[in-house]
């Protein structure tokens, strides 16, 4: 009997088949003949790429987008903002001598765009503005370079914020969003500075002998021998030598804040250090539990429509002081205040409820989990039942024994779900974005930074909610495609 494997063999060999006649002797032939004349006229002939080669396309920048591109929806944002603080600093005026400068509205967008893009470098904007057509439209020939777009971002703190202002205002103005229920959250940015560059007073004081003197170094090689390079070049290292001196004198007045929060945490003074890259920043542990230098971002945000409505930027690690300004800053760009207010439990201290109740005659509601009590232990020695956390304590102002009795019913730890959904959210869409490590050094600088990621987040929830507010009409379709 045939296994299904011998038949699989005489089918390879052909065994099927042996009665069909082969071909002829003039098919052969005729077979040699063919493949020996294509062989003489030589290799086949194929259009093949070449993508060194220069063209010249006769088009417009208009023409390289679409209708509904990103870049268009940014730059309908930005020409609808108040500018005018930046152009009235602009000194080329009429026929008087100068360089033209570039629009603050082509810098403005392409930071938003770059931001959404998840592009936070100077650098890499400026070599996106000469090859990306979408940074080409928004640019309109306007040559950009990263000088002047790193000035930007970080030299407009004021404007960022008050732009920021205007449109919580104006959509809050517009019924679109709605404070009844706000989420806050900390959010741990690493800091462009090392661990190494943290030093002690004893350290840092000789660090600033060395750059003292490096400096009057450097100014006296200047002095004795002009000629020995360029004036340029001289400038340069004066200037650096000049800088790194600010920067050790700036650690050096910053050195005392944190030896007050050393002995406010129990901690010995003399352990304090300070960087000499970035006088702001402090040590703080990280979500995944290491510690390194950061900034303490903190964002306010609507539950039901996820506007960033609140930022805030400090070099404490703790969220225990933020709540109570948060909400300040939250009524003054609003002028409403809030029904409830969302935190986690780092937040909730009895001296922040008291703030909050007081600034907002109680018309705010912390919803924020109560901390579990300590185990008494009797006189034997044996663990005593826990006291109910949801019961007055001595020494419990009103306002805390409010919040208490409050977080004991099942409506506020509903209400608390919506926290992580809200605050957990925002934080991934801005680290998303590129929000990892700051790109620039000093509080004032990192809080342009902060304010720009809230209004490129505010910019899409507004497609959304109010497309009006950006010029989009009110086609809910085209804000779709606007967003995407």
């Amino acid at each position: 009997m045939s296994t299904p494997a011998c038949d699989e063999g005489r089918v390879a060999a052909g065994e099927l088949f042996e009665d069909l006649p082969g071909p002829s002797a003039a098919q052969l032939q005729l077979a040699q003949m063919q493949a020996a004349a294509k062989r003489s006229l030589g290799a086949p002939r194929l259009k093949q790429p070449n993508r060194t080669q220069i063209e010249l396309r006769a088009s417009d920048l208009e023409s390289l987008l679409a209708e509904e591109h990103r870049a268009r929806l940014v730059w309908s944002y930005v020409v609808r903002q108040d500018l005018s603080a930046l152009l009235e600093e602009i000194k080329a005026r009429g026929g008087n001598a100068g360089r033209a400068a570039i629009d603050p509205r082509i810098l403005f967008a392409l930071w938003l765009y770059a931001v959404l893009e998840g592009v936070g470098s100077g650098r890499e904007v400026a070599r996106l503005a000469r090859g990306h057509d979408a940074y080409r439209w928004i640019c309109g020939g306007v040559s950009v370079n990263y000088h002047a777009l790193n000035d930007f971002r970080s030299g407009n703190e004021a404007l960022m914020d008050e732009v920021l202002t205007a449109n919580v205002a104006a959509l809050a103005a517009a019924g679109a969003i709605s404070l009844e229920c706000v989420a806050q959250d900390g959010m741990r940015v690493r800091a462009d500075a090392g661990a190494a560059s943290f030093r002690r007073h004893a350290s840092l004081e000789q660090h600033l002998a060395e750059a003292g003197e490096l400096v009057r170094q450097t100014k006296q090689r200047a002095k004795d021998d002009p000629g020995a390079s360029s004036r340029r070049a001289q400038a340069a290292r004066q200037r650096a030598a000049q800088e790194r001196e600010q920067r050790v004198v700036q650690a050096l007045e910053q050195l005392p804040q944190v030896q007050a929060a050393k002995r406010r945490n129990g901690d010995e003074p003399e352990d304090a250090r300070a960087s000499t890259t970035d006088a702001d920043a402090r040590v703080m542990k990280m979500g995944d539990g290491g510690f390194r230098p950061a900034f303490n971002v903190q964002l306010a945000t609507t539950c039901e429509e996820q506007v960033i409505v609140g930022v805030a930027v400090t070099n404490v690690g703790s969220d225990m002081a933020q709540m109570a300004p948060m909400v300040e800053q939250v009524i003054e760009r609003t002028g409403q205040t809030p029904e409830q207010w969302l935190v986690d439990g780092g937040f909730p201290a009895h001296e922040q409820i008291d703030a909050v109740h007081r600034h907002t005659q109680g018309k705010t509601a912390v919803i924020a989990p109560v901390p579990e009590p300590k185990r008494k232990t009797d006189t034997d020695g044996d663990a005593q039942p826990r006291p109910d956390k949801h019961q007055r304590k001595d020494g419990d102002s009103e306002p805390v024994a409010q919040w208490r009795a409050r977080m004991a019913g099942d409506d506020a730890k509903g209400v608390y779900k919506q926290r992580a959904a809200t605050a957990e959210c925002v934080n991934a869409l801005a680290r998303n974005r590129g929000l990892q490590r700051l790109p620039v050094r000093g509080l004032g600088k990192v809080r342009a930074v902060a304010y720009l990621y809230a209004l490129a987040h505010n910019l899409m929830r507004m497609v959304k909610i109010a497309p009006q507010l950006v010029g989009l009409g009110t086609s809910t379709s085209a804000a779709a495609q606007a967003a995407a």
